[in-house]
């Protein structure tokens, strides 16, 4: 932690330096709240419940996640800053780490802000506020499986554009690969084994999981596991790229 640290506090403070963290948080909850109050009919449901609200997030992640992660490194490329980051007194693999999880934390601190809601739903009804707090949760966990996609795909090109557009597209296949859409592609051909394997990375299937309550230790080693093959992979990217 004493090498991660230096380099978290410098990305994370370096977000609310700009007005980028604070029109990122903006667009964020008043998607949010449109989403649950408006797309998803939340008074009119009277269901004292917050499953509106976190069935619309994986969606809004598939777009807002890639927007953070696109200028973790491609940025530092660009602006020829990168070097200078990589002489710093700390190994790679912390510098990765760090720029990770500030971005993370900066995105837990935006889905924090979403509190009122959930103030809201205990007001109106009497919630079960356990699957609430699992739902958030998986919704952190969901957003740093995002973000770590981001994050490695950010560091292969100094485009932030091109970032962001394959970032979503990677991000969208995991989202939707345990969908019909996905899956009668392969039924017709693939074996059962392959099918299940295709299905089993999909996001919503292990988020719906977390969201109705159940804390399932397989769908918490998916996510993690998943953060932690994206930021080997980020490294692995970044030490070829300082050796090219």
């Amino acid at each position: 932690m004493r090498m991660i640290w230096p380099i978290f506090k410098r990305e994370f403070a370096a977000y609310f330096a700009t007005p980028l963290a604070y029109v990122f948080i903006v667009i964020f909850l008043l998607a949010m709240g449109t989403f649950t109050f408006y797309v998803g009919r939340f008074y009119d449901n009277n269901i004292a419940d917050l499953s509106v609200f976190f069935s619309y997030q994986p969606w809004l992640y598939l777009f807002l996640v890639p927007a953070i992660a696109m200028r973790l490194w491609a940025e530092e490329r660009r602006t020829g800053t990168m070097e200078l980051l990589l002489t710093l007194p700390v190994p790679l693999w912390a510098t990765v780490v760090g720029k990770f999880l500030a971005a993370w934390a900066f995105l837990i601190v935006a889905l924090a802000l979403t509190f009122p809601i959930w103030l809201t739903v205990n007001y109106l009804g009497d919630p079960d506020n356990g699957v609430i707090l699992a739902s958030y949760a998986g919704s952190i966990l969901m957003a740093g499986a995002y973000l770590a996609i981001g994050a490695c795909i950010s560091a292969t090109t100094d485009n932030q554009v091109i970032a962001f557009v394959v970032t979503v597209v990677v991000c969208f296949l995991f989202t939707v690969s345990g969908a019909p859409l996905v899956l009668d592609f392969f039924r017709s051909w693939a074996p059962l084994p392959l099918i299940s394997a295709i299905a089993s990375f999909s996001f919503l299937t292990h988020f719906a999981a977390i969201e109705a309550g159940v804390i399932d230790l397989r769908d918490l080693i998916f996510f993690l596991s998943l953060i932690a093959l994206f930021l080997l992979a980020n490294v692995v990217v970044i030490d070829l790229k300082k050796s090219a």
